[in-house]
């Protein structure tokens, strides 16, 4: 077979060989998709399977991994909300995930795998919110890799009002500029709970753009500090769309770079509410106790541990593979505690996490 990894897979995939071996890592969402087409894209996931299989090995080695494939397809189940699936088979184990991650499809034969390559099938969406701020109106867009639509516009109370009555208004106070100041703080705390809102629905990187002093202001009253990616400076109220997607586009170019500062100020904002486990030993008794709401590992941390008394203790050991209680990795152990709890896995650079001693899991709060 005739298979190209990253440097990235290559470098997770175990040593010990266990074949033949079967990965089989495809988007599913059976509630949007028919069920016939599902049932169609694993048929023919079966087959080229199959075809691999035959061509590869003699059948008293292949046969019994496919009946173990066949079975274990035929329990899926078409009723869950997941969004992949994720079946792997090999000689002495079958293991199948529902994921709640959308992930590039992938079908892998004639290869050991690891849980973590699970993430490495993630797809990686460019996905931000734009928050454009003024005196005298917000406009929410919500942006991807090649374009933004409008998703929220609201005017501020003051510009609704008639001349007359924002002047009656102005005449009840000794300083017009202080009823001015009094407004915009009034209309930006308002339209910083509509992001709140906004982040509920689509929780993404945000980009704040506008002029100095709204800025100055907004920044002084945000509730948001660790959902904010950059503010971006500017009088660009009046610029039609694409104009403002085209200004954009310089602060998102290193998407990877914006992904990685919003997962640390998720961390930030986790550690501050005191619903973050990080260091590997709290890592796992945290995902023991099925308290996995977003995983955070550097790419190439791996861990070898025994198991301890309890089952949410663990030491970092290197010990022989045929002792009874090791732990090759703990970390992908980890990563499938996550996963089969319906939590979130993200790698970062390899030193991003050092202050957290290389993993971090933010829990549920």
């Amino acid at each position: 077979m005739t298979q190209i990894f990253s440097p990235d897979e290559k470098a997770v995939l175990s040593a010990v060989k266990y074949l033949p071996a079967i990965s089989i890592i495809m988007p599913f969402e059976p509630k949007i998709s028919l069920r016939s087409d599902l049932e169609y894209r694993l048929k023919m996931a079966l087959s080229k399977v199959e075809k691999e299989l035959m061509n590869t090995y003699p059948s008293e080695k292949a046969l019994p991994v496919l009946d173990r494939l066949r079975h274990l397809m035929s329990e899926i189940n078409f009723n869950t909300h997941k969004k992949s699936i994720a079946i792997f088979i090999s000689p002495i184990m079958e293991k199948m995930f529902y994921l709640d991650m959308p992930v590039a499809e992938k079908i892998i034969v004639d290869e050991t795998f690891e849980i973590r390559d699970l993430v490495y099938q993630k797809k990686q969406d460019m996905q931000y919110l734009v928050l454009m701020l003024s005196a005298k109106r917000s406009i929410m867009f919500l942006a991807n890799g090649s374009d933004m639509h409008l998703v929220k516009s609201n005017l501020a109370d003051h510009v609704i009002l008639s001349e007359k009555d924002l002047s009656e208004r102005v005449a009840n106070f000794a300083d017009p500029d202080s009823r001015t100041e009094i407004e915009l703080g009034k209309f930006l705390r308002q339209m910083d709970d509509d992001l709140s809102l906004m982040l509920k629905a689509y929780p993404f990187p945000v980009f704040v753009m506008g002029a100095d002093r709204v800025l100055g202001h907004y920044k002084k009253l945000t509730k948001h500090t660790h959902e904010i990616t950059e503010f971006i400076q500017g009088n660009y109220e009046e610029l039609p769309e694409p104009e403002i997607f085209k200004l954009v586009q310089p602060h998102v170019s290193n998407w990877k770079h914006v992904k990685q500062l919003d997962l640390l100020r998720q961390l930030e904002k986790a550690m501050g509410a005191k619903k973050l486990a990080h260091g590997m030993e709290e890592v796992w008794q945290a995902a023991t106790h099925k308290n996995c709401r977003l995983l955070l590992v550097e790419k190439n941390f791996m861990y070898p541990a025994r198991q301890g008394a309890d089952p949410d203790i663990i030491y970092k050991e290197e010990l022989p593979t045929n002792y009874p209680f090791y732990i090759k990795d703990a970390v992908d152990d980890v990563i499938q505690k996550v996963l089969e709890n319906g939590g979130d896995v993200e790698f970062t650079d390899d030193g991003v996490l050092d202050e957290f001693g290389h993993i971090a899991l933010i829990q549920y709060y």
